[in-house]
């Protein structure tokens, strides 16, 4: 069983990365079903085959694209609803060899408690974020009640897992004492992407405002954690440059401001598109000639945004602003496959885009080092493997 709140057609990165993963794990000859809350669903479950993975939608509220208050109310009732839902329908009485969950959210721990409770299972926790230390870095909350309650919660999903798969190494210091108790397992389980074809994209950049320029790619979520004004700040820096353009696919609460900002200062090099399906994502990118990163550099937890893995298997150099001495900036810098920035400043991130705009044959390398990395660290069939070995 796989357990997600993002499953297609969402378009996050998350859902691609449960998608590919089931996939995988049908072409490996398993039987995973897929279990995630959907709104607006007119009634309480409903299934479906989807490339011949089982998915099961479970009636839920909206947790996203909402307010925090309401959303750490949705979320909170969220597992005991898919428990209630769950007992409707075919899938209630099936003994599970293996439940799988993805976090963010924190929140499926009692789901998770009641499935290995009735089944007896092993379970594992596929965990992209440490939450809330990183809403602490970002100034989102504060050490208090409030981070405290987010603690316990996060904490009891901890408790729920056999084998906890991080995303870096440096993730790992974090769970020296969980890793200690008995029968308890921690690796690094690297973020994974399946390669797709290029079947076009609802995008035409040639019919954009930004048709003929070398085209800067930012796609994904646009929220709190990526601290995007810096983007901003850095088309406005090659404002002057006629021959490249920035351009911003995806959602998030920081969206709406950013495109406001934008047309403040009038900047014909910006183009702003609503999230694209993620089949169309390959065909949006070789549109494109480099992609566009960025984590707020007052994260203090390791991190490798799903965006990143897709620039990577397009073979667009990358240009990123993270935190120092982080494991993706030194994936970066250690493959050769991009220029690093740190901190606030938007000079570097306007020299580096200016340096890889000019790039002849260091682009071809570039491009071709990418792949090579792509297809050795960052398959689906490693992760499945490696996951399902947790099983025996």
């Amino acid at each position: 069983m796989l357990i997600t709140s993002d499953y297609p057609p969402q378009c996050t990165s998350a859902a691609v990365q449960m998608r590919d993963l089931a996939r995988e794990m049908v072409r490996q000859n398993h039987q995973p079903v897929v279990i995630v809350p959907t709104v607006d669903l007119g009634s309480s479950w409903i299934t479906e085959t989807v490339e011949g993975v089982q998915v099961l939608r479970l009636s839920s509220y909206r947790i996203k694209d909402t307010s925090y208050l309401w959303r750490t109310l949705a979320e909170l009732l969220l597992p005991f609803i898919m428990i209630f839902r769950l007992r409707k329908t075919p899938f209630h009485n099936i003994k599970w060899n293996l439940v799988v969950w993805y976090s963010p959210t924190i929140f499926f721990g009692p789901l998770i408690w009641a499935l290995k409770r009735k089944s007896g299972c092993r379970s594992y926790l596929i965990l992209r974020d440490i939450f809330p230390e990183w809403a602490v870095d970002l100034g989102i909350i504060r050490k208090g009640p409030v981070y405290t309650f987010f603690k316990v919660v996060a904490n009891f999903q901890y408790m729920m897992a056999d084998t906890i798969g991080v995303q870096t190494p440096s993730n790992m210091d974090y769970f020296e004492d969980w890793a200690r108790k008995p029968n308890h397992n921690l690796e690094v389980l690297q973020n994974w992407l399946a390669t797709s074809m290029n079947i076009g994209s609802s995008i035409k950049i040639s019919e954009s405002r930004l048709a003929g320029r070398k085209i800067f790619v930012y796609v994904g979520n646009m929220g709190v954690a990526q601290g995007m004004d810096i983007m901003i700040n850095l088309a406005d820096s090659l404002k002057y440059r006629e021959d490249i353009g920035f351009l911003f696919v995806g959602r998030g609460s920081e969206m709406n401001r950013l495109k406001k900002n934008a047309e403040m200062r009038f900047l014909t090099n910006v183009q702003f598109f609503d999230e694209i399906d993620s089949n169309e994502i390959h065909g949006l990118l070789s549109q494109c000639y480099a992609g566009l990163l960025t984590l707020d550099p007052r994260h203090k937890s390791h991190n490798i945004p799903g965006k990143f893995l897709t620039y990577l298997f397009a073979g667009l150099p990358i240009i990123a602003r993270v935190n120092e001495n982080t494991d993706l900036a030194k994936l970066i810098k250690d493959e050769r496959i991009g220029r690093v920035h740190f901190g606030e400043s938007v000079e570097p991130l306007h020299d580096f885009v200016e340096e890889v705009a000019g790039m002849s044959i260091e682009y071809v390398e570039i491009k071709t080092r990418e792949k090579i990395l792509a297809e050795r660290m960052f398959s689906p069939v490693t992760a499945v493997s490696q996951i399902i070995a947790t099983a025996q």
